[in-house]
C-alpha cells in the first residue's frame, strides 16, 4: 500500500477544502489527468493503479491526526470534526485506456467538490510510484543520496547564503514514499534552520516541521463558476479566502490569468491585506522585479512582503533567485521534483487539473506555455477576452 494515512498529502489540500465546506458545500467538479512527458506507457499499470485507488478509499483519519490538525490555529473545530467522518470513495475516479495516444491513459475525476480535492496529489503519488517499481525495479539510490548531499553542501556550505531557506514540494511527483521521507529527514539534518518546512503535512508532523501551503489553481479556477461575473472572480477568490482566514495563509497566486491580469485586480487593499504572491509560471526574476514595482505603485514597502518562487527549481536556480532578490523583499523556495524525484530515470511530469466546475468548463491561461489543460477552446478565448490577455495558440493545450 503506497498511500498508508489522509495526511500524506499537501497542506494547501485541507486549507482549501475547508473553504469548500464554509463556502461551496454543493459545488461540483471534475479533474483530469495528464502525462507531458512523451512516449511513456501507463496502460499496463492501470490495474494496479487502481488496486492503491481502493487501498486509498479504505483510510480515514485517526483521532491522532485529528488532534494534529485541530492544533494549527487556521483549522475550525467544525471543519476537523467533519473530516472524522470523511473517507474517499473510488465511485468519483475513472481510470481507463486513453482512446488517442499509444500508451496513454485517461484518468477523470467527478463528483462534489467537497469529496474529490483529497484525490489529486495521493493519486499523482501512487501513479509515480507504480510507475517507477515497475520500470525501475530495485534501482540502486546511492546516486540519488550523493546528489541530495551535493545540493545540501551547495546551499548549507556556500557563504553569503546562510539566510537562504527552501521547503520540500515534491510530494506528486516523488520517485516513492520512502525515499521522499529519506529526503526530507536527509534535509531535516543537514540544512538545519535552512529547512524551512515541506507541504507534505504527514511528513511534518512525523519530522516535527513547518506544514506549508496556501491555494493552489484550482481554487481560483472555481471561482469561474462560482463567482458573480468572470470577470471579478479573481477578486472573488482572494476576498473569500480573506474572509476565511482574517490574516493567515495569506500567499496569493498569481499565475491563473497571467501576472498582467493578476496584478490589475491585485490593488492596493489586497497589497496591504496579503502577505505575498507566489511564482509558479513564466520568467521568475521578470516576475519578481514586476511585483516588486507593483508593491512600490501601491505605496507597499516590498521588505515588508514576501515572494515565494515554486516552478520547477533546482538549487543552483534558488541561489541565484536569493542573491537577485535578497534584501529587497523577504524570500521564500518551494522545490518539488528536484528533491524527491532526482534519482537518475527521468521524472515523469503528470498533473490532474480542475477542467469544469458546475457544469462549466474553467481554465488557467499560464504565463509558461504547454502548462495548462481545458476542455473547451472556445472558452478559453473567451477567457482571454474578458481578461484582456494576449492570444497564445501555443499557451493552452485543450
Amino acid at each position: 500500500m503506497i498511500v498508508t494515512s489522509l495526511l500524506d498529502t499537501d497542506l494547501y489540500k485541507f486549507s482549501m477544502m475547508q473553504v469548500v465546506l464554509h463556502h461551496y458545500p454543493a459545488a461540483q467538479v471534475e479533474y483530469k489527468f495528464k502525462c507531458r512527458n512523451p512516449g511513456v506507457n501507463l496502460v499496463p499499470y492501470i490495474q494496479e493503479i487502481r488496486d492503491e485507488l481502493k487501498s486509498l478509499c479504505t483510510l480515514r483519519f485517526t483521532p491522532e491526526e485529528l488532534e494534529y490538525l485541530r492544533s494549527w490555529r487556521f483549522i475550525k473545530s467544525d471543519f476537523v470534526d467533519f473530516l472524522g467522518l470523511f473517507q474517499l470513495n473510488d465511485k468519483y475516479v475513472e481510470i481507463h485506456p486513453a482512446q488517442e495516444g499509444p500508451g496513454e491513459i485517461e484518468i477523470r475525476i467527478r463528483g462534489p467538490w467537497l469529496h474529490t480535492i483529497l484525490f489529486e496529489v495521493p493519486l499523482l503519488a501512487i501513479i509515480n510510484e507504480v510507475y517507477f517499481r515497475n520500470t525501475r525495479p530495485g534501482l540502486d539510490l546511492g546516486e540519488a543520496r550523493r546528489r541530495l548531499r551535493e545540493k545540501i553542501s551547495l546551499l548549507r556550505d556556500t557563504e553569503g547564503y546562510e539566510g537562504c531557506r527552501i521547503a520540500d514540494y515534491g510530494t506528486r511527483r516523488r520517485f516513492s514514499r520512502q525515499w521522499h521521507q529519506e529526503v526530507v529527514t536527509t534535509l531535516r539534518e543537514g540544512l538545519g534552520p535552512q529547512l524551512a518546512g515541506t507541504s507534505n503535512v504527514w511528513l511534518a508532523w512525523k519530522l516535527g516541521l513547518t506544514p506549508l501551503g496556501t491555494l493552489a489553481h484550482e481554487y481560483l479556477q472555481a471561482h469561474q463558476a462560482l463567482g458573480p461575473r468572470l470577470r471579478d472572480s479573481q477578486v472573488a477568490a482572494l476576498e473569500t479566502w480573506a474572509r476565511e482566514y482574517r490574516g493567515d495563509l495569506g500567499i496569493a497566486l498569481s499565475d491563473v490569468y497571467g501576472l498582467s491580469a493578476f496584478l490589475r485586480d491585485f490593488d492596493m487593499y489586497f497589497c496591504k491585506l496579503f502577505d505575498g504572491t507566489r511564482h509558479d509560471s513564466g520568467d521568475p526574476f521578470a516576475w519578481g522585479e514586476r511585483v516588486l514595482a507593483h508593491y512600490r505603485a501601491n505605496r507597499v514597502d516590498p521588505r515588508s512582503k514576501v515572494l515565494v518562487f515554486s516552478d520547477g527549481l533546482d538549487i543552483p536556480k534558488v541561489m541565484r533567485l536569493y542573491e537577485h532578490f535578497h534584501g529587497r523583499c523577504q524570500l521564500a523556495f518551494g522545490v518539488g521534483t528536484n528533491l524527491t524525484n532526482d534519482v537518475g530515470p527521468e521524472a515523469l511530469q503528470i498533473v490532474i487539473k480542475m477542467v469544469r466546475c458546475n457544469g462549466q468548463p474553467v481554465a488557467k491561461i499560464s504565463d509558461t506555455p504547454g502548462k495548462n489543460m481545458c476542455d473547451d477552446s472556445a472558452y478559453v478565448t473567451y477567457l482571454r477576452q474578458v481578461f484582456e490577455i494576449p492570444a497564445d495558440p501555443e499557451a493552452v493545450t485543450c
